[in-house]
């Protein structure tokens, strides 16, 4: 991968941060503010089955459509969605529950790391989701437009200022909600505390948070309906900063998914050994800001840019948009494009040195619309 010079500028500053902070502190630039406990192996989910793939985009009979996946569910109502903060660094894959939730993000955190937020409504019993990281103002932001409880451990000082003074409800391992985690002794800390729909309900409901709230939903393609006005995608890779981000894309035609790899290998949920796969993948450009010698970030999720929509082996080239209160939605043409029923990944990546460099489908950079 190419990188010019603005770009190595990012990365330098950013890395030069998390050099600095880990001679001052001894801890890496990825470090939650408060210091986590020590680690202790706690009880074990009570859930034993392993979790069932995610479901396929087949029309159901009975129960409630999704306005997340577009899918039907047996339940006769969804609850809250919860908006988890993963660790994505090298130590902490493969991650658990990563294949389950309806929506998952990866955006850059500091030291050109990446951080994957998890929306998950629709599947009720995963048994385990991890390991859980801190949170970022702008990873808060994502996780509420979604009417999400934001799920992490630790943050950021601005964070945590906006937690306190909005009075957010979060739950947070190393705050009053720590009950709700687990620690397991197979990792070193940070990348070993774990939980799973069931502790974080439970622990929700104790700390008196609404079980439900109005969820904003996609449109969705009719089952069956195939995408037109694309260009061929079936495969395609999207490359952060460090050489241990870089993510690829591959069009499983009989699934009707893309299934993601990292770093050359498929990515699988350690839970069920699923490949982490997704009916519609967005990759969207936002203004990224180094906000401090830590490295930290200002990520822009909110003004709009350029995008890519990859669906049914096509891309869709177009904007993304985001009006106040509402999720970050896809629009071709002054229209918002509809969703193939099924999860989605949405993958935020730098506007510098451009949105294209980011971005390689067919053998070709994708060509700036100018």
């Amino acid at each position: 991968m190419k990188v010019n010079r603005t770009s190595l500028g990012l990365l330098s500053v950013i890395l030069l941060g998390t050099l600095l902070l880990s001679a001052c502190s001894g801890q890496s630039a990825e470090e939650v503010v408060v210091p986590s406990p020590p680690p202790t192996e706690a009880p074990q989910p009570t859930a034993t089955a392993v979790s069932e793939p995610s479901p396929t985009p087949e029309a159901a009979e009975e129960g409630q459509v999704s306005s997340l996946t577009g899918l039907t569910v047996p339940e006769d109502s969804l609850p809250r969605p919860l908006a988890i903060m993963i660790n994505n660094a090298p130590a902490a894959r493969p991650q658990s529950g990563v294949s389950e939730a309806d929506i998952l993000y990866e955006v850059l955190a500091e030291g050109g790391i990446t951080r994957l937020i998890g929306i998950y409504q629709s599947q009720t019993g995963v048994v385990k989701i991890g390991p859980i990281r801190s949170i970022r103002p702008y990873l808060l932001d994502i996780g509420e437009s979604y009417g999400g409880i934001t799920v992490h451990a630790g943050g950021s000082p601005a964070a945590y200022s906006i937690l306190q003074k909005q009075k957010k409800e979060d739950m947070d391992e190393i705050g009053r909600a720590g009950a709700f985690f687990w620690r397991t002794t197979d990792r070193k800390a940070p990348h070993n505390l774990y939980s799973n729909t069931s502790k974080l309900r439970e622990g929700a409901g104790k700390l008196g948070f609404a079980p439900e709230v109005k969820v904003p939903g996609y449109l969705f393609a009719a089952f069956g309906q195939k995408a037109s006005g694309g260009e061929s995608a079936v495969e395609f890779s999207v490359n952060y900063l460090l050489k241990s981000y870089n993510v690829d894309y591959k069009y499983d035609a009989v699934l009707g998914t893309y299934q993601r790899w990292v770093n050359g290998k498929p990515h699988l949920d350690l839970n069920n050994e699923q490949p982490v796969a997704a009916a519609n993948v967005m990759v969207m450009g936002a203004d990224h800001k180094v906000l401090d010698d830590v490295g930290r970030l200002q990520v822009d999720v909110e003004l709009g840019g350029e995008a890519l929509l990859f669906q049914q082996g096509q891309v869709l080239k177009g904007r993304w948009s985001r009006q106040s209160g509402d999720v970050i939605r896809f629009v071709r043409e002054g229209q918002e494009a509809l969703m193939v029923p099924g999860i989605t990944h949405i993958l935020v990546v730098p506007n510098a040195p451009s949105f294209s460099s980011h971005v390689e489908y067919l053998g070709l950079k994708f060509t700036d619309q100018t």
